[in-house]
């Protein structure tokens, strides 16, 4: 029993010494660890601060992901170590790229009394880098001709009388333009002796939005068919809903000033003038210093001089413009005179209406020129018509397409297939000066 004994001491013992040199041990690793992390803690940081060789790649992952203070100790090293990574990296690659692409007209976004002067509008655009613009013809919402009181029928605004695929069109593009050829009025009397007089209620203003439209031009013969009280309710109509418009206003000042788009700091000018009706004392008044009425150019000269003024303060010129002869596809000697003077004067792209028909695409030096986009959504008589997209960039003009279309039953669609190849084999035939692809992609002919 003593044996017995003795031996079990002897058992408890070896056992507590065991215990006794596996916690010494233990607490030794610990405290090497604590030492060892501490150094490299220490090392790490002194390799960014310091730009001395980079720590191996598993190194960098800890610290930039979970000890961003090293990131921000010193950022120039970090950027110089191309091993950096993690979102605390990826923030301040952010932050740099942000305050290194600034853009120049961004002190406008903090002045509104200017851009409320200069006619200044920003704009969002699907692209980073480039700007899409689509012009139509000549639109009416005047309910006591066919093509409006036909819309109101179908009872499905707008969209009752353009086809889906065609308001996508209108309604993606950056900026869509178009011919308010009618006066937004609900008083005045028609101007005696003139055939045609237009006029809408200006609740129907809206529908302008419902079709996407960013712009509408004011230059043409029917915007003062009530008279003078009709072209001033019509510019108060635009103005309280916020549409901006061009080429008439209360006095030749505003008939002349451009509107402004700025999109990806790409500042783009529109004007538009009218040379219709051809008489020195024409029914739908000219705009002087003291008096309302649209921008005319049956002389020349004030739009070359307002087209100059514009390319000093902008990157690309668009000049809109209600001239030539109608129903015929024939160039007029006023559009043969006039185009390669608003090029030369510093026009980049010009487009015409008023024949309520296509004209050709043709260029003037390395300008292109849109001679008539025809009708749009205007009256019930079938006639091709079309859409043309521009898309710029910050050098200036890359595409210009023309897209198909047809106006008929009161309606506008756009073409397909051997419809859309009759239309611009047609555009082909009476512009020489261009090559239309079967997209209707233009180029000049070298």
């Amino acid at each position: 029993m003593a044996g017995r004994k003795k031996r079990k001491k002897k058992k408890g013992h070896i056992f507590l010494v065991t215990l006794v040199l596996t916690i010494s041990v233990g607490c030794a690793i610990m405290f090497g660890s604590w030492v060892l992390w501490g150094t490299d803690s220490q090392t790490a940081s002194s390799i960014y601060k310091e730009e001395v060789s980079p720590p191996i790649m598993g190194e960098t992952t800890i610290y930039a992901e979970k000890e961003e203070i090293y990131l921000s100790d010193d950022l120039d090293a970090v950027w110089k170590d191309e091993e950096t990574s993690g979102s605390a990296a990826e923030a301040v690659q952010t932050e740099t790229v942000q305050e290194t692409t600034a853009g120049k007209y961004d002190y406008l976004l903090e002045d509104d009394e200017l851009c409320r002067e200069q006619n200044i509008f920003f704009k969002e655009s699907a692209s980073s880098d480039e700007v899409t613009i689509a012009f139509a013809g000549d639109i009416l919402f005047d309910d006591n001709y066919a093509v409006m009181a036909t819309t109101l029928q179908r009872g499905q605004g707008i969209a009752g009388s353009i086809s889906g695929d065609l308001l996508k069109e209108m309604r993606s593009a950056d900026i869509f333009m178009v011919n308010n050829e009618f006066t937004y009025t609900e008083r005045g009397e028609p101007l005696p002796g003139k055939t045609f007089t237009f006029r809408a209620k200006p609740e129907y203003a809206s529908w302008l939005f419902d079709m996407g439209a960013d712009i509408v031009s004011l230059a043409n013969n029917h915007v003062y068919d009530y008279g003078e009280v009709s072209l001033l309710d019509t510019l108060d109509t635009l103005d309280g809903i916020g549409m901006p418009h061009v080429g008439a206003g209360r006095n030749l000042k505003q008939a002349i000033q451009p509107v402004y788009f700025i999109i990806n700091d790409i500042k783009i000018a529109f004007l538009s003038s009218t040379q219709i009706e051809r008489m020195d004392n024409p029914n739908t008044r000219g705009a002087t210093e003291n008096s309302p009425g649209v921008f005319r150019c049956r002389y020349v000269e004030n739009l070359l001089q307002a087209v100059g003024e514009a390319e000093k303060n902008s990157d690309f010129v668009i000049v809109y413009i209600h001239w030539g002869t109608e129903s015929t596809d024939e160039l007029d000697w006023a559009q043969k005179e006039q185009a390669p003077k608003i090029a030369e004067a510093g026009a980049d792209l010009i487009i015409g209406d008023h024949p309520h028909v296509l004209q050709p695409v043709g260029y003037c030096g390395d300008v292109p020129v849109v001679y008539s986009l025809g009708n749009f959504l205007f009256n019930s008589k079938a006639m091709d018509t079309c859409l043309v997209k521009a898309v710029l960039d910050e050098n200036g003009l890359k595409r210009l397409q023309f897209v198909p279309a047809r106006q008929e039953n009161c309606s506008v669609t756009m073409n397909y297939g051997a419809e859309k190849e009759r239309v611009l084999s047609y555009m082909r035939s009476i512009s020489p000066e261009v090559n239309i692809d079967e997209e209707g992609f233009i180029t000049r002919v070298p």
